[in-house]
């Protein structure tokens, strides 16, 4: 593949030009050469503009790409599994959200924060001091607000 312009790296990865310049400005990706002044991409920065959105559509930090694309394997390798872990907490977070959200669409009363007498314990707990991770754990182990 010959090198394109910028606006045209930009289309193809349905990313923005300003984008594309504050990843060069930011030393994420470089254009391989600038022609008259324009920014001219090859195929190898193709790429890393498209790690680059995968990251930025993940929501993940730009470190861990800047990583991932540049550190010496070892230092990229322990970012991706911190990532990972980060994900994990937030992955059982979501559950246990959604759990708690079925439960009270499948519970009975008509207001279950105020009459289910499940989700009035977990709520007393919470009130008690004990953590929302900690209320997860607990429970979804136990599978208390699937019914």
């Amino acid at each position: 593949m010959d090198l394109i312009p910028i606006g045209e790296a930009a289309a193809r990865l349905q990313m923005s030009t300003s984008a594309l310049r504050y990843y060069d400005e930011r030393g994420l990706v470089s254009p391989r050469l600038r022609r008259a002044g324009k920014r001219m991409y090859g195929p190898e920065e193709l790429r890393r503009l498209a790690l680059l959105k995968i990251v930025n559509r993940l929501g993940l930090p730009l470190d861990t790409a800047a990583a991932v694309l540049d550190a010496p394997s070892e230092q990229w390798r322990a970012t991706v599994r911190e990532q990972i872990a980060a994900l994990d907490r937030v992955i059982a977070q979501a559950q246990g959200a959604q759990q708690f959200l079925t439960h009270a669409l499948r519970c009975p009363k008509d207001h279950p924060a105020r009459e289910c007498a499940t989700m009035i314990e977990a709520l007393d707990r919470l009130v008690d001091g004990m953590t929302v991770e900690e209320l997860a754990a607990d429970q979804t182990g136990d599978g208390w607000l699937v019914d």
